[in-house]
Formats: structure tokens, sequence, C-alpha cells
């Protein structure tokens, strides 16, 4: 249920002033204690620690210089892979799609900027008279120019912009976040590939090693000084090394096929070409301050910006509560003779005010407030919930590297002693000096410690993908926390 009070300025210039100062000032009269209210920021409030525990704390002075590079790919030295980043990020479908949901929100930013400007409407008609009993025809002609502008006194529609103008902030960040991802998908799906080709690698000398010591269990049992159990002992060991081989191949061509699809392209046609993983290089990155990821990660700017359109449309909710103010205007001409349309005596024009206030609508514009207000605090937690997991991704992903770097080291060794044993005791097998069980175990020890340094080595090199991904892959925002600006760098 509304109140509508309607005043139409039909009578003197004098009149019609009054009664417009009139609806003025009632409506500065209601809305003199609508302000909005002062609201604790949740981005001062989070507490960012001074350093990482994982690396060296960084020097202030310095700090700008250990971020990644905006081409951070580039650091692991092939070619093809930049090659294969720089098409996904033009091919990519959810690239795409998070550069559609930016073109609907600037669109969506312009509705909501329509409303602080007046709406113009033009009607026009004619019509021709002619009596059916005789006489002469008559010709009728009208037009109208209708203006009609509602005064954002309580600042509604310019929360509205806000909101809209915050939510295609968090489009944009978006897109940048998504782009991150996919980018940093690309990287990693690639190494794995490799990975896995050094990896089908090693098992194919293991069952060329298998083999041989097969032959001469085979010499040896002809020989009569090997025993039909040792013989089997060896042909299962040749299998056990021969079923790895179709798991791994299978795993590869998986790795293509995803990988394909972060490119945008089908995979039949898809092949990487890099045989592995040996003129790779290992990046060496360090992380700045922590309170500089703020700006540095686009996820946190899009759960910031979503925040300020959330806290305008609180602001947009409390102003529905007051009265809406509006004027509208009209001037235009009618005539019986479509040639005087214009004369002065045919000439109209009337200038009106109205406002409209609440008065009982079974508290759906309190608890529309009540949503916003509500809908606020989630994002505010979301906001507090997204800084801390980018602060632990970060520190997860620089303790996985030192950890990492050490078990490598340490695998490498092992790898080492285990050939080394292993080419012994065939040796000594040889000579009929050691049993074939030695044989059997050095073998599979060797295989296994082979394996697990090439997974090792695969996820110390995705741990440095997973730290440039934390720290925003080179990506730095030129507003600082809290503006209203829509400057941003692109994320490559």
């Amino acid at each position: 249920m509304t109140l509508r009070s309607s005043l139409l300025l039909n009578s003197s210039p004098s009149l019609r002033a009054a009664r417009v100062a009139m609806a003025v000032a009632l409506a500065l009269a209601v809305g003199g204690c609508v302000t909005r209210e002062a609201q604790p920021d949740p981005i001062l409030e989070m507490q960012v620690p001074d350093k990482w525990n994982g690396g060296a704390s960084a020097d202030v002075a310095h700090a700008e210089q250990l971020w990644p590079d905006t081409d951070w790919w580039k650091q692991f030295g092939s070619s093809e892979l930049s090659s294969l980043v720089q098409e996904g990020q033009n091919n990519n479908y959810e690239i795409a799609a998070a550069f559609s949901r930016i073109k609907q929100a600037e669109a969506q930013a312009r509705i909501a900027g329509a409303p602080l400007l007046p709406n113009v409407g033009l009607n026009a008609g004619a019509n021709r008279e002619m009596p059916i009993s005789g006489g002469t025809p008559t010709n009728s002609a009208n037009a109208s120019l209708q203006v009609s502008y509602e005064i954002d006194f309580w600042g509604k529609n310019r929360a509205g912009v806000e909101a809209a103008e915050a939510t295609l902030r968090a489009n944009r960040y978006d897109r940048e976040t998504v782009a991150l991802t996919v980018t940093s998908g690309i990287v990693s799906t690639y190494l794995q590939v490799l990975s896995l080709r050094d990896r089908l690698e090693i098992a194919r000398q293991n069952v060329n090693n298998a083999e041989r010591v097969l032959r001469l269990v085979e010499a040896q049992s002809r020989a009569g000084s090997a025993s039909p159990l040792d013989l089997a002992r060896q042909r299962s060991a040749l299998a056990n090394q021969r079923q790895l081989i179709p798991d791994l191949q299978q795993q590869e061509q998986d790795a293509q096929t995803a990988l394909a699809i972060l490119l945008g392209r089908p995979p039949q046609n898809f092949k990487v070409e890099e045989k592995g993983l040996a003129r790779i290089q290992m990046p060496r990155i360090s992380a700045g301050l922590p309170s500089e990821l703020l700006t540095r990660r686009p996820d946190i700017r899009r759960a910031e910006a979503n925040l300020a359109a959330a806290n305008a449309n609180v602001a947009v909710a409390r102003a529905s509560l007051f009265p809406s103010i509006s004027l509208t205007g009209s001037t235009g001409a009618q005539s019986n003779a479509l040639l005087s349309l214009f004369n002065g005596p045919n000439l109209f024009a009337n200038l009106g005010t109205s406002l409209i206030a609440p008065i009982f609508d079974g508290g759906n514009l309190r608890n529309q407030q009540a949503l916003a207000e509500a809908q606020k605090e989630e994002l505010v937690q979301v906001y507090r919930q997204r800084v801390i997991t980018s602060l632990s991704e970060v520190e997860k992903a620089l303790g996985a590297i030192r950890s990492l770097e050490e078990r490598y080291r340490l695998k490498v060794n092992e790898v080492d002693q285990a050939r080394f044993a292993f080419e012994l005791a065939e040796i000594r097998y040889r000579a009929g000096a050691e049993d074939l069980l030695v044989v059997l175990d050095t073998q599979r020890t060797l295989s296994e410690a082979q394996n697990q340094l090439g997974q090792i080595k695969l996820q110390r090199l995705q741990a440095t993908v997973s730290l440039y991904k934390a720290l925003g892959g080179g990506w730095q925002d030129k507003q600082v926390p809290g503006d209203t600006g829509t400057s941003t760098d692109t994320v490559s």
C-alpha cells in the first residue's frame, strides 16, 4: 500500500514554482536523517603476517623483484610450452566464457546507470474523420514529448550503480583468476606428460634388464646350475616389469587429452613433441611480502569486489524504505487541422511531481534490507577465508619445494646406489657367487627407486607451478584494496 501525492502544475508560473519548492522541501524534511552507516572495513581488520615460514623473509626495498614475471612459464625453458600456453590463453573455452560474463556485467552496469538520467518519450498520432451522411472530412493530429525523472535523493540509484560497477570488477577479476588457473593447468599437465614419458623410458629399461637376467638364468638352467624355481621367479619378475608399461602409456594418453582440452582443441590430433623432462629447467623463485599478496591475486580482489557490491546492495535496500520522488513533465500540440498543429494556441505543457512512500508492505522492504545485510556479512567471511587460504597456499608451496628438493637429492643418491647394487649382483650371479634372490631383490629395488625419483621430480616441478599460481602468476592490480577503480593488469 502506498501514499501518492501528485501535483499537476497547470496554473501560473509562480504557483508552479511554489509547489515544486514545497515538494522538494518535504523530501528534504523526510530524508534529512538518511545517511550511510559507517561500517568497519573487513580488509583493514585482516591480520597479515610479516614474513613467510616456508622461505626467507624479503626486504621491503627488494620485495618487488621477488614476485613472478607475467610470463613465468618461460622460466622452464621450453619453447613448446610457451607456444601451448599462448594457444590456451587464446582458445580456452573457460576463459572465453569468463570474458562473456564481463560483457554481461558491463551491460548490467549500463542498465543500472539508466535511472540516473531522465526518461524521454514521444507520443504522436493523426486521425481523419469522414462522415457517412456526407459533409466535409476533418483532420486531427496530436504530438507530445513526455519527460520523467526520479530524484535520487536517498542515493538508491547511485548505490545500484555502485553495486553493478563492483560486480563488473568482480567479473573482470574472475576472468583473470580463470586465466591464471588455466595457464597453471597447462604448465602442470604438460610437465606431467613429459614425466610419464620419462617413466615409460625407465620402465622399458627395466624390462631390458629383466630380459637380460632371464637369458642368463635360462643359460644356467640349461647348464644345470639354475633350478626351474629360479627360472620361474625371473619370468615372473619380467612379467611384472612389462605390465607397468600399458598403464603408463594410458596415463600419458590421458594427460595429453587433458592438455588438449585446456587448449580448446580435439584430443584426437594433438600430440606433445618433447620427449621428456631432460631439457626442462628448474626455476628458482622467491615470495615477496605477504601483505602484497592482497593485490597480487585476482581471486582476493574478486572477493573484495563482491563485498563492495553487497555493501552497495545494503544501501539500495535501506534507501527503498524511504519515499520515491519523481518529476514529470510534458509538452506538445493538438489540433483539428494538421497544418495548424504547431500554432501557438495549440501548444500545451504541464509539470508534475509525485512522492510515493511505503506505509505497509507486510515487512517486505525491511526483510529485503535484512537479507542484504546478511549477504554482506557472508561475503565478509568469504573474503577473510579467501585471504587466509591464499596465505596458506603460498606457505604449502614454499614448504613443498623445500621438502621435495631434499627428497630429490636423497632419492638420486638412492638410485645411484641401487643401480650399483643391481649391476654388482648380476655380475656375482653370473660368476656363481650370488643367489638369484639377491639379483631379484636388487632389480626390484632399482625399479622402485627409479619410479619414485621420476614422481618426485614431477612433484618438485609442479610445486613450483603451484607457487607461481599461489603468488598470482605475476598479476598485480593497479588499484589498492578498497579502491573502486577498475584498472587491472592482464594475467598472461
